[in-house]
């Protein structure tokens, strides 16, 4: 049984009811039925795509978004969510990688689009935000709806989702159908979700975060989703005032943002019954700043390859466990253990590892990667955390040198392969540095090379149309050398040190 007989399924029990409302229209559960059928007669009958064949989408978020993963679903195909913040190049890797037949393609986004495009990768263009214009509308309005490959099930991968890995190269965590049902099941006892529940959704859904935290899994439940293209304060504030959501995603960046909204202290927040929060260590003053409005936030903790909700308080947890991210989730196990793989008990930091049917079943054509993550069945996160004497876990810290800048995130091998290049650079390690809106953001640290004398901006000048713009570093600090061990390794807890220091000390002109 593929996942759209989620949606078949509802359509019977409640064909009018509001399944997505996006850019002030509603869309039945029935009329998105009818638009997945569509869309996998599309997929099979106009572009020939089967059981195993990938295809990749490159838009904002978008109710077709959704009908195109549905409507994988129904062939055993894979969908490959395209970040749009990434740089072409980065694209091109991704859907050389994935070996991607079709590239569904919203207009902000087909300048360009052919040079990143692969040859053997044929190119749809979608329609407008009228849904019209597109090659895409053209082909589904006159598919028939009979294309199901009766063999599609739970064990077919449905999704690659791409993350970057410490090597600097994107690795793509394969979800197959299973792990997104049970992680609709999870979601649902976080949430206590039901069919009466209208969920927001602003963060986007090339993120497993934006897609499978809250609004996969509400239309598992057959409650109504509020779907924008993406985040903006003004139209976050007025579909809390105006359409009363119950629930809804801020990551800590967000959070900030809708507090500096100037309706903030006047926000009737009265509708939420559960603000959802995570993707990296949240501030205990951002959650007091939403607790004592009467708000409850609850944390989750998970990752790509957890599809991603492994571990999460509830509801009731909000104020008597705050500052934890809570507990496993109910078809996940998770244990903090320490190099050796021994379980270590309370108060005592390790790796966070976990298992479960969401667990991803490894990276796209990468058996070494896999197997360095994948161990007896258990997923090691290469995060530090620890577990309480009530059971709660806590993150504390990141084995990766990940540096996550406003949920996003950014690994400085990425961004150290670029400086390597430049010939007026000996050597150059990347860090991230705290910042107040951002949680964190890079910093380049510079040995310059002998007799070279390069500038700030010329050095940030050097990421440009190479990287997507979230991954450029904020700063350049010069040094004469970089920390290393005895075994050569670059110290990067020193630069960390060093870098927040250089900072106090410009802040304060001393």
């Amino acid at each position: 049984m593929n996942i759209s007989h989620w949606i078949e399924r509802w359509e019977s029990f409640q064909p009018e009811k509001t399944a997505i409302r996006f850019e002030g229209t509603d869309i039945s559960y029935s009329a998105l039925a009818a638009r997945v059928r569509k869309a996998a007669a599309l997929l099979r009958h106009g572009l020939g795509v089967g059981r195993g064949d990938r295809t990749a989408f490159l838009g904002f978020n978008s109710p077709d978004m959704l009908a195109l993963m549905f409507a994988s679903a129904r062939l055993g195909a894979i969908l490959v969510p395209l970040n749009w913040r990434l740089a072409p190049p980065e694209h091109r890797f991704i859907l050389d990688n994935s070996g991607a037949k079709v590239l569904f393609c919203e207009p902000e986004f087909l300048e360009g689009a052919d040079a990143f495009l692969p040859p053997d990768c044929r190119l749809v263009a979608m329609g407008g935000p009228d849904g019209e214009g597109g090659e895409f509308e053209a082909f589904a309005s006159s598919a028939p709806e009979d294309a199901v490959d009766p063999l599609a099930g739970a064990d077919d991968p449905l999704l690659i989702v791409y993350t970057s890995g410490t090597t600097g190269r994107p690795k793509g965590a394969v979800l197959d159908q299973s792990a997104i049902t049970f992680n609709a099941v999870n979601s649902g006892a976080m949430h206590d979700m039901t069919s009466r529940d209208i969920v927001f959704t602003n963060l986007p859904m090339f993120h497993v975060g934006g897609l499978n935290i809250q609004t996969t899994p509400a239309l598992h439940a057959g409650a109504t989703v509020i779907l924008h293209r993406r985040f903006d304060p003004d139209a976050t504030a007025r579909v809390i005032t105006e359409e009363k959501p119950s629930l809804m995603i801020l990551v800590p960046a967000l959070m900030s943002a809708l507090m500096a909204h100037p309706q903030w202290s006047a926000l009737d927040l009265s509708s939420l019954r559960a603000i959802n929060t995570g993707s990296t260590i949240v501030p205990m003053s951002l959650l007091d700043s939403y607790l004592d409005r009467g708000v409850p936030v609850i944390q989750v903790y998970g990752t790509t390859e957890t599809a991603p909700i492994a571990i999460h308080q509830r509801v009731p947890d909000a104020w008597t466990t705050k500052g934890s991210t809570g507990r496993a989730a109910l078809y996940c196990d998770a244990k903090i253990v320490d190099a050796e793989g021994r379980t270590l008990g309370a108060g005592e930091k390790g790796e966070i590892v976990v298992r479960g049917p969401s667990i991803m079943t490894g990276y796209w054509n990468d058996p070494e990667a896999t197997a360095q993550v994948l161990k007896d069945g258990w997923f090691h996160t290469g995060d530090i955390g620890h577990v309480d004497e009530r059971g709660l876990f806590y993150v504390d810290d990141r084995l990766k040198d990940v540096i996550i800048s406003g949920s996003e995130n950014i690994y400085p091998a990425e961004l150290e392969s670029v400086l390597d290049g430049c010939a007026e650079i000996a050597e150059a390690a990347v860090v991230g540095r705290a910042d107040e809106r951002w949680g964190e953001v890079p910093v380049a640290v510079v040995v310059p090379a002998s007799g070279a004398g390069p500038e700030r901006q010329r050095i940030l000048e050097l990421f440009d149309g190479r990287l997507a713009r979230f991954k450029h570093p904020r700063d350049v600090v010069f040094v004469e050398s970089l920390p290393r061990n005895a075994m050569g390794k670059v110290l990067k807890y020193e630069l960390r040190d060093m870098v927040s220091r250089v900072s106090a000390e410009r802040q304060t002109g001393s």
